[in-house]
């Protein structure tokens, strides 16, 4: 029998789909995912005040009791305590959001990796959620001070007058920059499994990803020294975590 006679597999059918099969499918993910973060919206607005209290502690620490954030237009509060809304609502409902994201790229796989789509949404929501954390308690606290010192120093005195805006924008970047970069390793992991990618790959390249991983703290961070160096060193042991993985994934699976 011929291979044009043999029956198709589903993995097969799939490949053959049209690429606007493909688009619709991406769309109606999306639009799932946008409808929860909608619905994580108008949730969140309630708590807003607690959000924007528990958010500025950094920056009031650094400032210290006697000075508080400012805005500089009327409608500035109501958009900042919009906006922190959508940000809790983006991790709220994150393990949803990474679902929708996996379950898009399920039907490409064989059905005993299908199995795994669930604990993976949960580990990537898990990894997201644990790198705004990281961010939020040590990063930020951290950053904070050394640029307030940077700007009250005896050559160079200013008073500091943040405004509530300026401050979200920059916390924000922040914390969803430490959540993405710290699913490295659920990415390397899922790479391995396809067999995309390999430990050997990973070692080959570490020189280029290090400079890459610097690169991207620079673009990431506040042009300061500190804050940088805080994203560069966790991606670069996220980098290893990978490698350490995909030798795992390879043992287990040869």
């Amino acid at each position: 029998m011929s291979d044009e006679t043999l029956p198709k597999t589903s993995e097969e059918k799939l490949n053959e789909m049209p690429v606007m099969e493909h688009f619709k499918e991406l769309r109606r993910r999306f639009i799932h995912i946008l409808a929860a973060w909608a619905i994580g919206l108008i949730a969140c607005f309630e708590f807003a005040p607690f959000f924007y209290d528990w958010i500025s502690r950094p920056i009031q620490d650094a400032l210290g009791s006697d000075a508080s954030l400012i805005f500089i237009s009327p409608i500035e509060p109501f958009f900042v305590y919009l906006k922190l809304s959508l940000l809790a609502a983006v991790f709220i409902t994150s393990p949803y959001a990474f679902w929708q994201v996996w379950r898009f790229i399920a039907p490409g796989l064989y059905r005993h990796e299908k199995r795994t789509i669930l604990p993976i949404a949960l580990l990537s929501s898990a990894v997201f959620i644990a790198g705004a954390f990281f961010c939020y308690f040590f990063v930020l606290p951290l950053g904070m001070k050394a640029l307030i010192a940077a700007g009250q120093t005896d050559d160079f005195t200013a008073t500091a007058q943040i405004s509530m805006q300026s401050y979200f924008a920059l916390t924000t970047r922040l914390i969803l920059a430490f959540g993405i970069v710290f699913e490295m390793p659920v990415f390397s992991l899922f790479l391995t499994r396809l067999g995309l990618i390999t430990h050997r790959t990973l070692l080959a390249y570490w020189r280029f990803a290090v400079v890459i991983i610097f690169l991207i703290a620079a673009i990431l961070t506040p042009p300061d020294v500190i804050t940088q160096i805080c994203l560069a060193i966790p991606m670069c042991v996220l980098y290893a975590v990978s490698i350490l993985l995909s030798w795992l994934v390879q043992k287990r699976n040869p």
